[in-house]
């Protein structure tokens, strides 16, 4: 039993688990930092590409489609198939990070040198369907390796490393562009600054995620016989459908909670950029058919233009970057609660939405720039109970050999607020909001204040409930 008591062991039952070290914690999610320099560059510049390719407002929404879309198909797939693998080497979620990483620094890499929007759109698409690959083992690792008394340990240092992830990339484009690295570039052309921290972003990535693969080991199959057999019978479709039917309760109370939430932060990384920077900055993207390039005044006066709005994006974005450092202050405060006291999960998270949703409001009022700092702050609160507490509310009520395939299914209730919002934010803009982007942040607010109502029908200790065998006779191929 000694290699048990040391998280190696072959064969240890949910019981049998042993307590993890911090630095064993860590490891195993270290990966998610680099995951995270993926996601934070995404989220707070992807919509500055955009606009620098000539996208208007309320077009942004509908070309972020593509993640949440990604999202709902490849992370319940992900799952399913990651349940059902296991390598004597790289275990059963590993090899998922692994493929996921180098396909998503692939993308960074290619991403803000898109000659065209369209381009820029598609590798979106790419992007965001690689770095889903790498993201959903992540979180069912947390729960096959710590034992229940843990979980909401395991995914608040989780989300501290995001944190760190988050704010160290949001300041990527403004640090490369002090160092001197410009950030002008011709009309249509993405700045050489943006180009550079994707590509460090791009690096980041992948040796993040090498850390964990090479770091971390995985439990294997208790019966590796009868685990083969149940691989064998598995059919893809039919399997997904039947967990969906057979949802544990608190994963259906907890829908309407992540679907307020994620809406609220799809909204806050589509369309914070041309928000702030036209209501708070009074620097909106320029539009290049109004001016007429052949006249010199007038390409100064886009020169001038664009140069504000680069600069003020790079603000936008050093300052979303603040609700990285928020949550990873807070993840940090959690942790030490946690590794020493039981955590009131659905208490903490409520409290969270609630100020997260101050936050976003307070932005409308914002006075002057520097007053996003507080904003983004109070946002970071709600991150880092959004990335951490649904989980731990979630790990306890399923059963361990469905943890990979129903962590993907969580997801659905992640990607259809993001396809709602993707589909009608940008008609919300345009007619009901008369193109005023800001206002799409002030409903980010409002949506996470009905989060935290919607988390009244959520249980606070759930129990396992066991989901019934598929009968083979009644599937599809």
């Amino acid at each position: 039993m000694a290699e048990v008591t040391r998280g190696q062991g072959v064969g240890a039952t949910r019981k049998e688990r042993p307590i993890l070290s911090f630095w064993q914690i860590w490891n195993m999610s270290f990966g998610f930092l680099g995951i995270q320099f993926g996601f934070a560059l995404q989220g707070g510049f992807v919509s500055r590409i955009f606009q620098t390719l000539g996208a208007e407002k309320d077009m942004i929404p509908g070309l972020w489609l593509a993640a949440p879309l990604t999202g709902l198909l490849v992370q319940p797939i992900v799952g399913y198939f990651s349940d059902r693998t296991w390598h004597p080497y790289f275990g059963r979620r590993r090899p998922y990070f692994l493929i996921g990483a180098i396909l998503s620094s692939i993308a960074l890499l290619y991403m803000p040198h898109s000659p065209t929007l369209w381009i820029a759109a598609g590798m979106l698409w790419v992007l965001d369907a690689s770095m889903n690959i790498s993201m959903e083992p992540f979180r069912a690792l947390v729960a096959d390796k710590l034992p229940e008394r843990q979980r909401s340990y395991g995914f608040v240092i989780q989300t501290l490393i995001i944190g760190i992830g988050t704010w160290i990339a949001s300041n990527l484009p403004w640090l490369i562009n002090q160092l001197g690295v410009t950030n002008e570039a011709p009309p249509g052309v993405i700045p050489p600054s943006v180009q550079v921290a994707f590509a460090v972003g791009a690096f980041a990535f992948l040796a993040c995620v090498l850390v964990t693969v090479f770091t971390t080991r995985e439990y294997p199959p208790e019966d590796l016989e009868r685990f083969e057999a149940e691989k064998s019978r598995g059919r893809l479709v039919s399997d997904i459908l039947h967990n969906i039917r057979h949802m544990p309760r608190q994963m259906r109370a907890m829908g309407l909670v992540q679907f307020f939430s994620w809406f609220a932060f799809f909204a806050m990384w589509s369309m914070a950029t041309p928000g702030l920077t036209e209501h708070v900055f009074n620097a909106p993207a320029p539009v290049i058919g109004a001016y007429d390039m052949s006249v010199p005044e007038s390409a100064e006066a886009f020169a001038a233009d664009n140069r504000a709005f680069q600069d003020a994006a790079d603000l936008v974005g050093s300052y979303m970057g603040i609700y990285g450092l928020s949550s990873m202050v807070v993840a940090l405060l959690l942790a030490f609660y946690s590794a020493r006291f039981v955590l009131n999960r659905r208490l903490v998270h409520g409290s969270a939405l609630v100020l997260g949703g101050i936050g976003f409001l307070s932005m409308y009022v914002a006075p002057q720039p520097v007053w996003l700092l507080g904003s983004f702050a109070l946002v970071g609160v709600a991150w880092a109970s959004i990335l951490s507490m649904p989980y731990a509310l979630l790990a306890g009520c399923i059963e361990e050999k469905r943890m990979g395939v129903f962590m993907g299914l969580f997801n659905m209730f992640i990607c259809l607020p993001q396809i709602v919002a993707a589909l009608g934010l940008g008609m919300l803009v345009r007619d009901l909001f008369e193109n005023r982007a800001i206002f799409a942040l002030v409903l980010s607010g409002i949506s996470l204040l009905l989060a935290a109502a919607c988390l009244l029908r959520v249980e606070e200790d759930p129990s396992i409930e066991p989901v019934p065998e598929r009968d083979p006779s009644h599937s599809a191929a």
